[in-house]
């Protein structure tokens, strides 16, 4: 039997003009469920959102980054009328100044953070009213999903004022609420864990997340869903490019945000670590993503790593890189690594090397466990260990065969098992299973 279209509201957040895989995965469902005849409205909150595909927003931007800050720090804010407010919320304005350095005191934002998951009980009250106003459009929603609990402080008021359905995506709230200090975090922690029990039912990629989030957030697990993350593999494919010319060179690659969480140092020690030994002389490290202004010590501190084990020529950052970059950078690279410390609860950046055909190398916790086993091309080395980590690529530089065989399972894995109209399907199953209960 048929089944009628859905009408979605999804609400993610925008990361202010820096390329967020929360914002990449919302918008690639967004085109996913439109292409399947549901519509779809994707809403961005506190900035506009940056997207490496045709940017799928266009509801108007909901507790803009301005106007939040202003009322949490002064009451006048809170009282303004409509139109200044639009004038403060204006995209343009949100993004200019969203652009400009920040402070990398996470603490800083921790009473900001603690009103807006208070909702219509923080000092943004104004801005969940008028969020709120703007969902009683007609036609009626089926459904609201937010794209983590973080950003949901606004659910008590939707299911009183609407009465309609909503469910949460969790991936990476801990990871934020951790570098917060006490005893803020744990009054946090508590809000957000009350703010849980209003949403109708969760969503996870993977397992291991699930089962940290019944525990983090006391969330019963039948509440919970595993979706697993999927990707347009459209561009990347290896068939959709001309076949690469004989390099003189080989090349392990990073695409990521530059920063510590991502495992950068851990990278860089296993490089050096690497070319100290024999047979690698041809081997350079090539590393693009985005570095923000407060990451660029830690960044610098890298580079004279390796300067000082004279490996500072067999380095490349290639900056920022939009879509067509990207996938240009993966298929030239040999092999794919991002040795993040802490426990992704996504992976999107080691789909897009899996689906270029590139052999990936992951550390064994988190999301990568499972995704390896779903979908091949890749081995796991010990999470933390730059030895590891270097005994892993060392293994795979001097096996082509080895190389070749998972160069050839990971994009048949993602398209069997992690494509975007997978996981927009199995999302949309899990809307069905809500709205039937």
């Amino acid at each position: 039997m048929c089944q009628r279209s859905m009408k979605i509201i999804s609400l993610t957040p925008g990361a202010g003009g820096s390329i967020c895989g929360s914002c990449l995965n919302d918008n690639t469902m967004a085109a996913a469920m439109r292409s399947e005849g549901h519509d779809v409205v994707l809403v961005p909150l506190y900035t506009p959102i940056t997207t490496d595909e045709e940017n799928m927003s266009s509801a108007p931007l909901f507790f803009g980054g301005i106007n939040v800050y202003l009322q949490q720090h002064l009451s006048l804010f809170r009282h303004l009328p409509r139109f200044l407010d639009r004038v403060l919320d204006s995209p343009r304005l949100v993004s200019s100044l969203a652009r400009l350095p920040a402070s990398h005191n996470v603490d800083q934002l921790a009473d900001l953070t603690l009103s807006m998951v208070r909702g219509e009980q923080g000092h943004q009250r104004k801005e969940v009213q008028r969020l709120v106003r703007w969902m009683r459009q007609d036609p009626r929603p089926d459904i609201i999903h937010f794209s983590n609990l973080l950003i949901a402080g606004s659910v008590r008021e939707i299911k009183r004022v609407l009465s309609i359905p909503v469910v949460v995506t969790l991936q990476g709230d801990d990871v934020f609420l951790d570098s917060i200090s006490e005893p803020v975090r744990s009054e946090i922690v508590q809000e957000m864990r009350q703010l849980a029990r209003e949403v109708d039912h969760f969503i996870v990629h993977s397992q291991f997340y699930g089962e940290k989030m019944t525990k983090y957030f006391n969330i019963p697990s039948d509440r919970i869903t595993q979706v697993p993350l999927g990707i347009d593999v459209t561009d990347y494919l290896p068939t959709h490019h001309a076949t690469a010319l004989p390099s003189s060179v080989r090349r392990i690659g990073y695409l990521a945000r530059i920063c510590p969480a991502k495992g950068l140092h851990l990278l860089v020690d296993a490089f050096i670590e690497l070319k100290q030994q024999k047979n690698f002389s041809d081997v350079t490290l090539c590393v693009a993503g985005d570095l923000g202004k407060a990451d660029r010590p830690y960044f610098l501190a890298q580079k004279q790593k390796l300067d000082a084990a004279k490996c500072g020529s067999d380095f490349l950052y290639a900056g920022r890189l939009n879509r067509k970059e990207k996938i240009n950078f993966l298929h030239r690279l040999d092999l794919f690594t991002v040795p993040a410390p802490y426990e992704e609860p996504k992976g999107r950046y080691v789909l897009e090397a899996l689906a270029s055909g590139i052999p990936v190398v992951q550390p064994d916790h988190g999301v990568f466990p499972e995704l390896l086993s779903r979908v091949g091309g890749g081995q796991l080395f010990a999470a933390g260990d730059k030895h590891a980590l270097s005994e892993a690529l060392v293994d795979l530089l001097m096996h082509p065969e080895k190389r070749a065989r998972l160069a050839k399972e990971g994009p048949e894995g993602v398209k069997t098992n992690a494509c975007a109209r997978h996981t927009a399907q199995a999302t949309i199953d899990t809307y069905r299973q809500v709205l039937a209960s």
